[in-house]
């Protein structure tokens, strides 16, 4: 005889017994990652799927191409900003352009003229080489998205800028102010557009957002008592300039001398 009591305890047991396997396995799992391995793919015209991506771009490239090697001006020597102690040709190629820019746009929107034009040794990337300039010599020299700014500062602020390229002894590209540093590397004989300094007045310094926000440690920037945005790519400065030249001239004057 069956003891049904002993089978139908036994059965129980078996469903307990399946229910929890199955809730183990139903939980949830860690995943760790032991392992990664990766290999070089070459891209190459010879993989199918990459020359039909070439052949879809290759007409975008080209016009890109076209656009970047068009010749907007001529440059009788190469400029370029590891020549020169307190000054470049290239530097003071750009701090003229881009006070003349600046001032052009500041007078006609706040009938106000810029006095001053100072930006950074590190911004300049590339030279401008002998020979034709093109929009790409622009891109290589300003790969940035910087844009234009004039900050209004007081006179003291001006002599803290003198300080500032004294103590960093780089030539930062500099227009509409000139001094001269002394046998005990102090600055002296600090003019603005032919007059001495006034501590208390208001000048327009122009220069980018980058240093406005206090790159490269120009601190002088956010002491200013106004800024004024003029939306002008630094980079389409250049441009702009090339395509109004035909001949690019070569700057030597010195805005900084030392006794």
């Amino acid at each position: 005889m069956v003891n049904l009591k002993k089978s139908s305890l036994l059965s129980h047991h078996f469903v307990l017994f399946l229910t929890f396997i199955f809730l183990i396995s139903c939980g949830e799992k860690k995943i760790f990652v032991n392992k990664i391995e990766g290999k070089q793919i070459a891209i190459t015209n010879t993989i199918p799927e990459v020359s039909e991506i070439d052949n879809f771009i290759k007409p975008y490239r080209e016009k890109i191409n076209k656009d970047m090697d068009e010749v907007l001006a001529y440059a009788p020597e190469t400029l370029e900003k590891s020549k020169g102690e307190w000054q470049t040709t290239i530097g003071n190629l750009q701090a003229d352009i881009t006070l003349a820019s600046a001032n052009k746009i500041f007078k006609s929107r706040e009938n106000k003229s810029v006095d001053v034009c100072l930006l950074n040794h590190g911004g300049i990337r590339s030279v401008i080489s002998k020979g034709n300039v093109t929009t790409r010599t622009a891109f290589e020299l300003m790969p940035f998205e910087n844009s234009l700014v004039v900050v209004a500062l007081k006179g003291e602020q001006i002599i803290e800028i003198v300080d500032y390229i004294i103590k960093e002894k780089k030539p930062h590209p500099l227009a509409g102010l000139t001094f001269m540093i002394d046998k005990n590397n102090v600055g002296k004989n600090i003019w603005i557009n032919g007059n001495p300094v006034d501590v208390e007045q208001i000048y327009y310094v122009a220069t980018n957002d980058y240093l406005y926000n206090g790159g490269d440690s120009m601190n002088f920037f956010k002491k200013g008592t106004a800024v004024y945005d003029l939306d002008y790519k630094l980079r389409n400065i250049w441009i702009d300039y090339f395509k109004e030249v035909d001949t690019i001239p070569v700057i030597r004057d010195e805005r900084i001398r030392k006794e």
